[in-house]
C-alpha cells in the first residue's frame, strides 16, 4: 500500500503549522517548526501568494497530511461525504476520525497516527474480537477496538501501555484501560474534531 515515506516535519512547516506526526517530539525543544517557522526549500522565507485558490489548496492538504491520507484516498473520501446526507465538510471529518488507524491515535495507544497506522499494519489491533490489518477500515458507532492478547508483551506497545493514564480521550470515544480497549460510542461532533482545518475551503476546492 502507498504512503509517504519523506521527512514529515517538512509537511509541518510547509503548512506553517504543527500536525503533530512525530508524537512526542512534536511537544519537545526538537520541533523542527519551532526551530524554523518556515516552509522548507530555498525560496522558503520569501514573499507568499495568498490567492483564494492557493488558501483552498493548503487546507486541502493541511488535512490530508494531517490524517496521513495520499490524494486519491482523500479525493474518495471527499466523493463519499458529498454522497451522503449532512454537511458535506462535517462529513469528511467525520469519516477521517473514523479510520482505524486515527481510532487507535485517539485512544492513546500510539503517539501519532503514523505509528497507530504501523500497528495496525502489522496485525496488533482487533475490532469486535476480528483481527485488522488495514489502518483505512471505517469503525462504526457501537465497535470495540482492542489491542490484541498476543501484542501485549511487545517492547514499544508495553511502553505506551504505560502513557495511557496520561491522555486524554475525546468524547465520542470510551477507553477500557484496564482490557486495553476502546469503544466507539457514537459519530463525533464537529466540535469535538480539533482537526485545524476550514473544511468548508476544502469543499470549495472540489467544486470549482
Amino acid at each position: 500500500m502507498a504512503r509517504y515515506t519523506g521527512p514529515v516535519c517538512r509537511l509541518c512547516r510547509r503548512e506553517g503549522i504543527k500536525l503533530y506526526l512525530k508524537g512526542d517530539r512534536c511537544f519537545s525543544e526538537k520541533c523542527a517548526i519551532d526551530k524554523r517557522p518556515y516552509a522548507p526549500g530555498q525560496h522558503g522565507q520569501g514573499r507568499k501568494r495568498n490567492s483564494e485558490y492557493g488558501q483552498q489548496l493548503r487546507e486541502k492538504q493541511k488535512a490530508r497530511r494531517y490524517y496521513g491520507v495520499l490524494e486519491g484516498q482523500f479525493e474518495r473520501y471527499y466523493e463519499e461525504a458529498s454522497r451522503r446526507r449532512g454537511v458535506t465538510g462535517e462529513t469528511l471529518l467525520e469519516l477521517l476520525e473514523s479510520r482505524l488507524d486515527n481510532v487507535v491515535y485517539r485512544l492513546g495507544m500510539a503517539a501519532s497516527r503514523k505509528e497507530a497506522r504501523q500497528l495496525v499494519r502489522h496485525g496488533h489491533f482487533s475490532v469486535n474480537g476480528r483481527r485488522v490489518d488495514i489502518p483505512s477500515y471505517l469503525v462504526r458507532e457501537g465497535d470495540v477496538v482492542a489491542l490484541r492478547e498476543k501484542s501485549r508483551e511487545a517492547g514499544r506497545v508495553k511502553e505506551l501501555i504505560e502513557l495511557l493514564s496520561s491522555r486524554t480521550i475525546p468524547a465520542w470515544l470510551q477507553l477500557d484501560a484496564e482490557n486495553l480497549s476502546g469503544t466507539v460510542l457514537r459519530k463525533p461532533a464537529r466540535e469535538e474534531i480539533d482537526t485545524p482545518v476550514e473544511e468548508q475551503m476544502i469543499i470549495e476546492h472540489y467544486s470549482r
